[in-house]
């Protein structure tokens, strides 16, 4: 990071920041880069970690993006020696895919937003024409259904939010206790029937039958906020405001350390504001993990008032608790008796290899009906479908309980 007298260089260079964290998702207004500039003349510029906390306390408003300022203040001011390792990137070497390490959370976005304007500036190269039979390839939209969440850019966010809008939901029913007229023949309605033959001062008695109404069941959500799903989640949480809009009782809680009820905040009819509600409600997100606990608070404040009447629950985190032990498996196996089916929603699944080692999925698993992946949209769709058609083999837990990884 260059240091210079000239302070409308450096405004200028505070501005073009502020436009590349725009681009990439956050919600940096004028007003807020104009308090950021105000605060670096304020506070001087000292070490790079002094700089790096003065913008970040003025440009970023919520918990969610902080990965995405962080990559993006790594990559805009870069230290000297990035130049040769961008032009060692950009070199006509073949990369090494065995050594390539992993993207962080948010790097797509800001490298695409960072280098908008070169690839936009670059004159258009001249391809050749070339015929290419497509019956045996995959769509744009085929492989947004099977890319990471956590590896999408904005435009795919966006693209995906659009999906889950979209999205075919489920159509489970469970029969009641409680009865509706029906003109097929069947259970007789001792009641309207003789009110019907009143009608005719019973000179003629006409059946009338009636059957049991069915109705949704009650969906309960407990998603993880903490700083490994807090990602996951926020995506899964638009799929939840779409049901929450066109079906009756659903109930969403939030835990990292604590429980948050934001059953209230995801009734809004904005998707955006519903998010920005229960972010504003939730005090840890993005913080540490205790299921145990979190799930104790549950079945001793909600669980009566929310699992009833056949009520399915989705559970979502990766099992990676902080306290484990034995108090786990209890509340888990009291959970798992209270509601109608249990589904344990996991993003580490998207690895092959993956293997019932922790302690906390251990401890997890033998008390859940379902296991299975949440981390694109191919997942949710095969979980839409689920709720719909029962359970699967696919996500037998007892797949992972026996030989620890799946086959």
């Amino acid at each position: 990071m260059e240091t210079t007298n000239d302070t409308g260089r450096l405004a200028d260079n505070i501005v073009f920041f502020a436009r590349t964290l725009r681009k990439a998702g956050m919600r940096v207004g004028p007003a807020a880069v104009t308090d950021a500039i105000e605060a670096v003349k304020v506070s001087g510029i000292g070490s790079r970690e002094e700089f790096y906390w003065t913008l970040h306390c003025v440009l970023v408003n919520r918990r969610e993006d902080h990965a995405i300022f962080d990559e993006a203040f790594r990559l805009f001011w870069r230290s000297r020696d990035l130049v040769e390792k961008m032009i060692a990137m950009f070199s006509p070497v073949a990369l090494d895919q065995q050594h390539r390490e992993k993207l962080k959370a948010g790097e797509t976005r800001v490298s695409q937003a960072l280098f908008e304007g070169h690839e936009k500036s670059r004159p258009p190269e001249e391809k050749p024409e070339i015929e290419v039979d497509a019956r045996l390839s995959s769509s744009g939209n085929e492989v947004l259904r099977t890319t990471d969440f956590a590896q999408m850019t904005a435009s795919e966010i966006a693209a995906a939010k659009k999906a889950l809008a979209s999205l075919v939901l489920p159509v489970d029913r469970v029969k009641t206790r409680r009865f509706r007229p029906t003109h097929r023949t069947g259970r007789v309605d001792p009641r309207a029937t003789m009110r019907g033959a009143m009608r005719t001062g019973g000179q003629l008695i006409l059946p009338a039958f009636r059957t049991r109404r069915e109705i949704h069941p009650p969906l309960v959500v407990l998603a993880d906020i903490s700083g490994s799903m807090s990602q996951y989640t926020r995506i899964f949480l638009h799929f939840l405001h779409v049901l929450t809009e066109r079906r009756r009782r659903v109930h969403t809680f939030l835990f990292g350390t604590r429980l948050t009820n934001v059953t209230r905040q995801m009734r809004h009819r904005d998707p955006d504001e519903a998010l920005d509600e229960c972010t504003a409600a939730v005090r840890d997100w993005q913080g540490g993990t205790r299921i145990a606990s979190t799930l104790a608070a549950f079945n001793r404040n909600w669980s009566r008032r929310v699992l009833g009447q056949g009520a399915i629950v989705l559970l979502i985190t990766d099992g990676l608790e902080r306290d484990g032990g034995d108090d786990l498996e209890f509340e888990m196996d009291r959970l798992h008796r209270s509601c109608r089916r249990l589904i344990w929603l996991n993003p580490l699944l998207r690895f092959d290899g993956f293997e019932a080692r922790a302690r906390g999925v251990q401890a997890m698993l033998p008390h859940v009906d379902e296991f299975r992946a949440v981390h694109n949209l191919e997942a949710i769709e095969g979980l839409a479908e689920s709720l719909s058609a029962g359970r699967s083999r696919d996500s037998d837990p007892r797949r992972y309980l026996s030989g620890g990884r799946a086959a």
